[in-house]
């Protein structure tokens, strides 16, 4: 009896230690104790989770992630499995670094919607007026030359990009790395990421390029939150990173949060994909988030932890606000996480529309606006992105939580994703 007493005494003091661990994790800066709120959540279910993202481990499709399930501002569940680097077998860590890719847009659209709230940006604003370049921009027009060949046309802008195309991708402002458009081409042949260059010199040279369609026409995902980024730049007088760090960053305790590993002392630390799904090409322009460069990619470029992502995730779900002090309006949030481009907007939606046939696009984040048959639990009013490296999150204000799942397992992301959610909703008590 007394073994069993020592042993219940030394599971508490584990779980106990287990929550203090988490609180620093997840960046709230204190060394206290956070016992997770499982009330709304099925113990079972939990478990099927937990099993689910073991399996996935042990059968070789990820090397390993972190999960994070947050409700009522508590851990549900969080929780490593499997290693950061199936090289060298290094455990995974609540304090893995991975490599953000397009979960960046979220935060450089925040820092954008925060000069918006401050008066000093509008999302009428034609982009010339912060990148003069953009004045002169063609949109690039497939057409017959009379002689049964197809050649690009270059014609006027129908009206000016305006800063609310860029956060909703409706620039006209494609990537190069995937596709086989003509316009597509020109960008992946156009040297726009030749030698050591910074977001100034991006937009220059992507200015010059042609836009694949009419500004407010089409949902077209490309680089058009690089080009937001250098917008930060311009109307706050500092680099992206510097006005991301002083107004967003450093405040909300997103600590490890960069745009490339300046402490080589913590390569350790970085998740890697097998050997298998490792990128053999640069994506979106970039060879790796983790090294050095100039270029501060607002639409890519981030590494960091889950609980520097976590801190943002809970300010984005609390309206703007996190530990009593504000950083976005209220309004500000609702606009970002509704949808802009819905019927209404007669915007297309191109062949590789990723937000999914059930969704809209708000500003930074695509916006669930109908419940997927096959997914009957999930629910609408949600939002969400993923990066290209495997990371992805979603956030549910009708549920008060949120989910975030770091991993570099670009392959399997998707798919990981949308199983995930449906045991993430069969588990809610509801």
């Amino acid at each position: 009896m007394k073994a069993l007493r020592i042993g219940v005494a030394r599971f508490r003091f584990a779980a106990a230690l287990a929550f203090i661990l988490i609180a620093i994790a997840l960046g709230t800066g204190r060394a206290e104790q956070v016992l997770p709120d499982t009330s709304g959540f099925s113990s079972e279910a939990l478990a099927r989770i937990r099993s689910y993202m073991r399996h996935e481990v042990a059968a070789r499709n990820i090397p390993g992630a972190v999960l994070l399930i947050q409700q009522h501002g508590r851990p549900v569940l969080f929780e490593v499995f499997g290693v950061r680097d199936i090289d060298s077998q290094r455990p995974m860590t609540a304090d893995t670094i991975f490599r953000f890719y397009s979960l960046s847009k979220a935060v450089t659209s925040a820092a954008a919607m925060m000069l918006v709230d401050d008066g000093r940006l509008s999302l009428d604003d034609p982009l010339s007026k912060y990148i003069p370049a953009f004045a002169n921009a063609k949109v690039a027009v497939e057409r017959n030359d009379g002689n049964g060949n197809t050649v690009l046309v270059y014609e006027p802008l129908a009206r000016p990009i305006t800063i609310k195309d860029l956060l909703r991708h409706t620039s006209g402002l494609t990537y190069g790395f995937y596709g086989d458009s003509p316009v597509r081409k020109i960008y992946a042949a156009s040297g726009l990421f030749e030698r050591d260059f910074d977001n100034a010199l991006f937009a220059e040279r992507i200015a010059k390029l042609p836009l694949a369609e009419q500004p407010g026409t089409v949902w077209d995902y490309g680089h058009s939150t690089d080009v937001l980024g250098r917008v930060v730049e311009v109307v706050s007088g500092q680099s992206l990173f510097q006005f991301e760090k002083q107004r967003l960053l450093d405040p909300l305790g997103m600590n490890e949060t960069a745009f490339y590993l300046a402490d080589d002392t913590k390569r350790s630390r970085v998740a890697e994909p097998l050997p298998a799904d490792r990128f053999r090409a640069p994506v979106a322009g970039l060879d790796d988030p983790i090294l050095p460069r100039r270029w501060e990619s607002g639409g890519a470029g981030m590494i960091g932890t889950i609980g520097d992502y976590a801190r943002f995730a809970q300010m984005m779900l609390n309206g703007g606000t996190l530990d009593d002090r504000r950083y976005l309006k209220g309004e500000t949030v609702a606009l970002m996480t509704s949808d802009q481009i819905g019927p209404e907007t007669k915007i297309a939606r191109d062949q590789f529309y990723f937000p999914g046939e059930n969704s809209g696009f708000g500003l930074g984040f695509a916006v669930r606006t109908s419940v997927p048959a096959q997914t009957p639990s999930w629910p609408t009013g949600e939002y969400r992105w993923g990066g290209a490296g495997g990371a992805f999150f979603f956030i549910d204000p009708k549920g008060d939580m949120f989910t975030i799942c770091m991993m570099q397992a670009p392959s399997q992301s998707e798919r990981i994703r949308i199983e995930l959610k449906t045991l993430i909703y069969e588990a809610l008590n509801r």
